[in-house]
This record gives C-alpha cells, sequence and structure tokens, in this order.
C-alpha cells in the first residue's frame, strides 16, 4: 500500500461547508459550473420530495425505529436544508394519503445521498485525490 499524505484542514473544512450548502465546496474552489450544477440538482431533489409531499425522517429519534433512523441519517445529507426544514416544520407530516407520498420521501433521501457525494467530491478535489 503506496504511503499517502493524510488531507489537511482545508480539505475537511471544504468538505464540511460542502455538506451544509450544497455546492459550495467545489465553489469555494474556483469551480462554479460544478458547483452550481451539483447543488442545484441536490436543491432540485430537495425541493421536489417536499413538493410530492415527502416526509422528513428525525434520526435521533428512537422510537421511530431503526430504519426510520437511517432514513433519518440519508435527510440528514442534505445540510441545512435539512435543518430549516425541520425547524420550519416542512415535510413535517406523514402525508400517506397522497399518491406521491412514497416518490416525495425517495427524492429527498436521494437528495442527502447525492450531497454526501458531492461533499467527497469537493474534499478529494481539495485533499489533492482529484482533478
Amino acid at each position: 500500500m503506496e504511503n499517502e499524505a493524510r488531507p489537511g484542514g482545508a480539505a475537511w473544512l471544504v468538505g464540511a461547508l460542502a455538506w451544509l450548502v450544497p455546492g459550495s465546496g467545489h465553489a469555494l474552489q474556483g469551480r462554479w459550473g460544478r458547483g452550481l450544477l451539483l447543488g442545484g440538482c441536490v436543491v432540485g431533489l430537495f425541493v421536489t420530495g417536499l413538493l410530492l409531499g415527502g416526509h422528513l425522517y428525525n434520526f435521533m429519534d428512537g422510537s421511530a425505529g431503526l430504519l426510520a433512523q437511517v432514513f433519518g441519517l440519508f435527510d440528514l445529507g442534505a445540510g441545512l436544508l435539512y435543518g430549516a426544514a425541520q425547524m420550519s416544520g416542512l415535510g413535517a407530516d406523514e402525508n400517506a394519503q397522497l399518491p406521491t407520498y412514497e416518490y416525495g420521501n425517495t427524492f429527498l433521501m436521494i437528495a442527502g445521498l447525492v450531497n454526501y457525494l458531492v461533499m467527497l467530491d469537493a474534499f478529494d478535489i481539495k485533499a489533492g485525490r482529484k482533478n
């Protein structure tokens, strides 16, 4: 195995900011187009999920069961979008009566999972592992 240099603090900061605000990690590195495209995709998925009546799971709610906590970790990937929606009550209600409810849940979870990948991409670029 090769002896790789450990990523510096700047890479961790970019990764954290990329998680909080989708696309910001790339924008901070001067990759505006990539940041707008990837951040816009995450925001678009998240907003679509809410419009479809999706439910944001709370990863801290132990009474909801393990699967709901896993879904909450997926949702948490959206960073400040998740926090703002939780604080404002968006996505708090379970709208199982809506025919688009499950699609909304899926869009919200995919938004978080995609943002995790976007965050890792920004981190790897800053750490010099990727161009």
